[in-house]
């Protein structure tokens, strides 16, 4: 960390405490000054910060205010509250509502000042490198999961876009959340390989055009086992085979393969398990044709609260509508650029 000079500012309103906050951090930090929550919002449209310090009481904008106009500007960035109140209300409400990493209880020795801005920087750092691997494994595994996934799409042509296409309609959900970037992508990753095990599940069963036996259906649900040991050796994708282990799971309880329910259940996996289910219902299967997307969707609402969370449910009806045409679009394009005689012949 001490390579880099870490950009912060520091807001106060009072000019001799600016001047502290600005002497013992002058010398590791590259300091911006301002000298109100106004001024430094206008900064801000400007300049991106590593951390933000602010007093607490100031005129016209106090620091929870504006350290959650922070939050909604530069959500990476570090906040701060520098106070002399001790008011368990006060400072709740800046946890909760400004999202501030710590506070600084006045008065403070530059010693603490330090140890604790230092913290705020350490825990910052460590946010960037996380969605920094997060992008890395997507390149890394990028080739891989195209491989997996056209292997999958060969053995069972019903499957054909499956993986791709659940993982889409897990993102629609998931940007309703408003989770951390590095949950978004492992949700992603999750999606694109929730069904790898299915590779060692035998073709006989899987084409089977009659109703699977007790003893077929056991093995079908074996290929979540079967994803786990393909992927658990891969360090870097262990949160991602946490998401798949548990995607067949019910919110009641009753599914599978550790009877987990409710919340127990990662937030992940119960998001592909809606859009699992339902590109399942609208797919054309070995044993059954595809049914309307409206028949679908009356199958997830009837499960809300019994198969599938019914918060989750209620987005992902939301969403649908949008999403089934993105989907359309992108897999026309995808149809033309794979046949450009066709284009060729029709221009």
């Amino acid at each position: 960390m001490a390579d880099k000079r870490y950009k912060i500012l520091i807001v106060d309103d009072e000019e001799d405490n600016l001047a502290l906050l600005y002497r013992t951090l002058r010398s590791k930090y590259d300091i911006t000054k301002a000298s109100s929550a106004i001024e430094a919002l206008e900064i801000m449209k400007t300049e991106q910060f590593d951390c933000i310090l602010s007093d607490h009481k100031m005129p016209i904008m106090d620091g929870v205010e504006f350290l959650k106009r922070v939050y909604d500007i530069q959500p990476k960035t570090m906040r701060l509250l520098v106070t002399a109140y001790s008011d368990v209300k006060i400072l709740i409400d800046a946890i909760n509502y400004a999202k501030i990493y710590r506070y600084i209880k006045k008065p403070y020795t530059p010693d603490e000042l330090l140890m604790i801005v230092e913290s705020a920087l350490e825990c910052y750092q460590l946010k960037i490198d996380n969605e920094n691997l997060i992008t890395d494994l997507k390149d890394l595994f990028s080739g891989t999961i195209k491989a997996i996934i056209e292997a999958l799409d060969a053995k069972d042509s019903f499957t054909l876009g499956r993986s791709r296409r659940v993982a889409f309609y897990a993102l629609k959900i998931v940007n309703k959340l408003a989770l951390k970037p590095t949950e978004v992508s492992k949700i992603e990753l999750a999606g694109l390989l929730h069904d790898i095990g299915m590779i060692g599940v035998a073709e006989e069963i899987l084409n089977k055009t009659q109703k699977l036996t007790d003893e077929e259906y056991e093995k079908i649900k074996m290929h979540v086992h079967y994803s786990v040991k393909i992927l658990e050796d891969i360090k870097q994708l262990y949160d991602i085979t946490e998401i798949i282990k548990y995607h067949h799971e019910y919110y009641n309880g009753c599914g599978y393969p550790y009877g987990l329910k409710g919340e127990e259940i990662p937030l992940g996996s119960r998001i592909i398990a809606i859009a699992d289910a339902y590109d399942s219902l609208v797919s054309n299967r070995a044993y059954r044709k595809s049914m309307s997307s409206e028949e679908a969707v009356k199958i997830i609402e009837q499960g809300a609260g019994k198969q599938f969370d019914p918060n989750l449910v209620q987005i992902f009806v939301s969403i649908l509508p949008e999403a089934i045409k993105e989907i359309e679009a992108y897999e026309k394009e995808e149809k033309n650029e794979y046949h450009p005689e066709e284009i060729n012949e029709n221009s």
